[in-house]
């Protein structure tokens, strides 16, 4: 048997946790993989922090210093599950430097920092890896990266946040306000108790960026990422998307058209019978359409300690076989292609437009000019009674484009007095 690959750990908290856990209980699975043992013998905590009972169990050695780890030469990987941009991005840096490879499941930093640290990696012939920075335990980055290699991605859409899909199945099922089942999910430690990354969108366009790297070889910052995200959803909506044979989930999606991508994050109408409605709680969800295989899906849960840690020893165990081979240095993705964005006048779907007008003669008139103005036809309508002076109007229309939608919410506000409940996106079938 070879010798032992060994590993420097910084942070242990539930993830780095699990991370010691999984390595314990798979061990005799891992060393017959790779030919060894994989052992994390030194981890960086706080200074303040008292780990002294797992470094026990785990038989390894706390230190408070990055450089303990750095200077040790039988430390091969460096495995970074602090979170946050910093001190994480100088920790990364200085570890590849110091010739390390690298392990992370750090979706914030290389959503924004990934190109950088990709090729300071390949600058130093140092490995990469990140595999548990998307939708947690579930496979997805190796399975584009590699099992899809061969083929034409042209769709990827995601249900990538646990904590949105948790309060939406509960709006949906239950029939919930948005914000009594945020409330719920915050006690049940789904949402932290500031939930703005979850809500707003933004942990989900981390992840698609990551995606769409993958999918299309595209390199998109944050500020190309269409986000929008679920923050005061309208119960009634969501009821009424029910009624009409869809169910709204926080879809993140990367689509392909020609050789450019639209990226987006938002609330979407999926149909009853897509494969992603069917996805309830917590759990993620990443579908993929190609020209080879046609419909993929990959489920699975997207946050834990063990599903997380899983993703993070199977990248451990991949560099620990490059090592062996000595094919050390290559990207996790090599696949490059030219960022080119989608115009909104080319970036086409179905929309469902909810809205509050006065209850009075010719109001619904006026709508109609409007979308018959911009050349844009109704598919389904549904009025409710009037609520006090209001009534509330929901509008699916034919395919447009996102051009003519942003005219018509433009010609809304300029001509008439409605108020703009909710506009999202419909799934086609």
């Amino acid at each position: 048997m070879e010798k032992a690959v060994k590993v420097g750990l910084l942070g242990l908290g539930v993830v780095g946790t699990g991370v010691l856990e999984i390595l314990a209980d798979h061990q005799e699975k891992i060393e017959k993989s790779i030919g060894g043992p994989l052992l994390v013998t030194k981890a960086l905590i706080r200074p303040n922090e008292d780990k002294s009972a797992l470094a026990e169990k785990y038989h390894l050695e706390l230190v408070t210093e990055l450089d303990a780890i750095l200077n040790d030469p039988e430390i091969d990987i460096v495995v970074e599950v602090m979170g946050r941009i910093e001190p994480a991005k100088t920790f990364i840096k200085e570890a590849l430097v110091a010739g390390k490879h690298v392990v992370t499941a750090n979706k914030d930093l290389l959503a924004q920092h990934g190109s950088e640290l990709v090729d300071l990696a390949r600058e130093q012939q140092r490995n990469l890896y990140y595999e548990a920075s998307v939708a947690g335990g579930i496979p997805i980055l190796r399975t584009i990266a590699n099992s899809l290699a061969a083929d034409d991605i042209t769709e990827v859409l995601g249900i990538v946040n646990g904590t949105t899909n948790y309060m939406l199945t509960k709006m949906v099922q239950e029939h919930r306000t948005y914000e009594e089942t945020l409330k719920e999910a915050q006690v049940l430690g789904f949402a932290e108790s500031d939930p703005t990354n979850d809500v707003d969108g933004i942990d989900a366009a981390y992840k698609m960026v990551i995606l769409s790297k993958f999918a299309f070889g595209m390199s998109i910052t944050m500020d190309q990422v269409k986000i929008k995200g679920i923050r005061g959803l309208a119960a009634k909506d969501v009821l009424v998307a029910d009624q009409l044979g869809y169910t709204v989930k926080l879809i993140g999606s990367t689509i392909k058209k020609e050789d450019t991508i639209s990226v987006e994050v938002g609330p979407v109408l999926v149909p009853h019978t897509h494969p992603l409605a069917s996805i309830h709680n917590e759990m993620n969800a990443v579908f993929v359409k190609s020209s080879g295989i046609g419909e993929s899906m990959y489920y699975g849960p997207g946050a834990g300690s063990r599903p997380t840690a899983t993703s993070i020893v199977a990248d451990l165990m991949t560099i620990a076989n490059k090592m062996k081979k000595n094919t050390v240095g290559h990207r996790f993705t090599g696949y490059t292609q030219p960022t080119k964005l989608t115009s909104p006048s080319e970036n086409i779907s179905k929309y469902f437009l909810s809205l509050e007008m006065p209850d009075e003669p010719g109001q619904f008139l006026k709508l109609a000019e409007i979308m018959t103005q911009t050349q844009v036809g109704f598919e389904q309508v549904v009025q409710e009674k009037a609520d006090g002076e209001n009534a509330r109007v929901v509008v699916v229309t034919h395919e447009t484009s996102e051009t003519k939608m942003n005219q018509i919410q433009e010609e809304i506000k300029e001509k008439t007095t409605y108020k703009v409940v909710s506009l999202m996106k419909v799934m086609g079938e």
